[in-house]
């Protein structure tokens, strides 16, 4: 069993009409065993930028303390937020210099740009970037949501067809991957509000 399948993860982010989701399963298991059914996966940056982390748990966590720092700093010195492009290039920039004792993770970067243009990127453990224009998937459950995605996305969707497009493509995917479960948390994220949903999935 490959390092990033040690605790089981499925995360995607997907694009709307200026707007984005992005949604996670919440199980954290070793191996097959489950040890919490309320596992965050995904974290604010700030209001316009949320950011997910598959992957190992432990390095995840470690990662999102890191960027934290790195991002209060960015605040301070040009008293603003950061641009979801130039947090990418943050995210990426410091996987690369851990790349040989990597952190075993695969991060997805969901935020809103200039003109609330819907920005969407992930990522290898050594910091080598996928953009898209439409939706990125990771974790252990990505082959399926590859499937799902495909089948199910179609281009600028409101923020209420968005939740239930990638709700149903995460459902639905982490069905297929026994790593990957137990209910799902989404984020619609558009430029005046940002709704946080918990779906309930199969419990096995």
């Amino acid at each position: 069993m490959s390092i990033f399948e040690y605790n089981g993860s499925a995360l995607i982010a997907m694009v709307g009409k200026n707007c984005f989701a992005i949604a996670s399963d919440r199980r954290l298991g070793v191996q097959l065993q489950t040890i919490a059914t309320d596992f965050q996966k995904i974290y604010k940056v700030h209001d316009k930028l949320f950011l997910g982390l598959s992957g190992l748990a432990t390095d995840a966590q470690t990662l999102y303390q890191r960027l934290v720092f790195r991002h209060k700093l960015y605040q301070l010195r040009e008293e603003r937020d950061m641009k979801p492009e130039t947090f990418a290039n943050l995210v990426s920039s410091i996987l690369y210099e851990k790349r040989f004792g990597p952190y075993f993770c695969q991060p997805v970067i969901a935020g809103l740009g200039d003109e609330d243009k819907p920005f969407i990127c992930t990522m290898d453990s050594i910091g080598a970037k996928e953009l898209a224009k439409d939706f990125v998937v990771a974790g252990t459950a990505s082959e399926s949501l590859y499937g799902a995605c495909e089948s199910m996305f179609k281009p600028d969707m409101e923020p209420e067809e968005l939740f239930e497009t990638i709700s149903q493509a995460l459902l639905s995917s982490v069905d297929r991957d026994c790593l990957s479960g137990w209910g799902g948390h989404v984020y619609v994220v558009t430029s005046t509000e940002i709704r946080e949903r918990i779906l309930k999935g199969r419990m096995d």
